[in-house]
């Protein structure tokens, strides 16, 4: 691997990483269109450090959020919050079940890390997004307009709805997170920041593991590329959650899912042929 493709690739890794689009049918259809194999050891290294990079620009758009979440806030004392506010056993209960199903399901989810499985995921959680928009509009209750209204059960649900992304390569966390979210009676804006700030334990969690089995990977030929790699993943997965938040209202769901399914017709075009 080379500085380019690390740099192609961070740009893709920091792009897709936090919207609903699939990072990963973007890595393989990448890699494929690049002439590399996503599936080698060092591959898999290089994407479980972009990764952090992502990870590590949504800790720093969320700082302040965090800070509450560990009992201290930049601009008042914990006591002094409204009672009504997300706390950790929110966090907890939205990461729990895909963290459970990723440990004793992972030698059966890697086996689903193929090009079929991705397609159909493409096309699936786009189906599931817009139905997901169109229940949250015509048949929910909204009882979270912002993330400090939600309930520890709609954390729960949301929580259960990522299974399906740790199960299906291709669904999108951040899809199955939001469109969750937004059946389960939580707002568009509201699921979205539950669904990046719970994405800074499980990622970390999923990205630290990988490391233990694959740190021998980091030699004097590879460290070069993979600290390009980081950087160019968190300078743009930066300003892509800045920019995603900003426009939350004028995007919506149902977007994100066309372009699924036009990324989905590009993924059968150059992968399945």
């Amino acid at each position: 691997m080379d500085f380019l493709t690390s740099i192609i690739l961070g740009i893709v890794e920091g792009f897709t990483e936090f919207i609903p689009v699939s990072s990963t049918g973007h890595m393989i259809l990448t890699a494929k269109m690049l002439g590399y194999d996503d599936q080698t050891p060092i591959m898999k290294t290089f994407e479980v450090v972009i990764q952090l990079g992502a990870i590590l620009a949504i800790a720093i758009v969320y700082w302040n959020r965090i800070l509450t979440l560990l009992g201290w806030s930049r601009s008042e004392p914990i006591a002094k919050a409204a009672p009504k506010r997300l706390n950790l056993i929110h966090v907890l209960l939205g990461i729990a079940p895909a963290l459970l199903v990723a440990y004793f399901a992972r030698d059966f989810i890697k086996s689903l890390f193929h090009a079929q499985t991705v397609l159909f995921a493409l096309v699936a959680g786009g189906i599931f997004m817009i139905f997901a928009e169109w229940y949250n509009k015509h048949k929910a209750r909204l009882t979270a307009e912002n993330v400090d209204d939600m309930t520890y059960k709609q954390a729960f649900l949301i929580g259960l709805y990522q299974i399906i992304s740790v199960l299906w390569p291709g669904f999108s966390r951040s899809g199955s997170t939001i469109a969750g979210g937004m059946i389960s009676g939580v707002s568009y804006k509201a699921s979205a920041d539950f669904s990046f700030l719970i994405a800074i334990p499980i990622m970390c969690a999923a990205s630290g593991y990988e490391l233990l089995d694959s740190y021998r990977n980091f030699t004097s030929d590879t460290i070069g590329v993979f600290i390009a790699g980081f950087i160019v993943s968190f300078v743009v997965a930066y300003f892509v959650v800045l920019a995603f938040m900003k426009l939350i209202q004028k995007i919506r769901l149902t977007h994100f899912a066309i372009y699924r399914f036009v990324l989905a017709a590009v993924f059968w075009l150059f992968i399945m042929h």
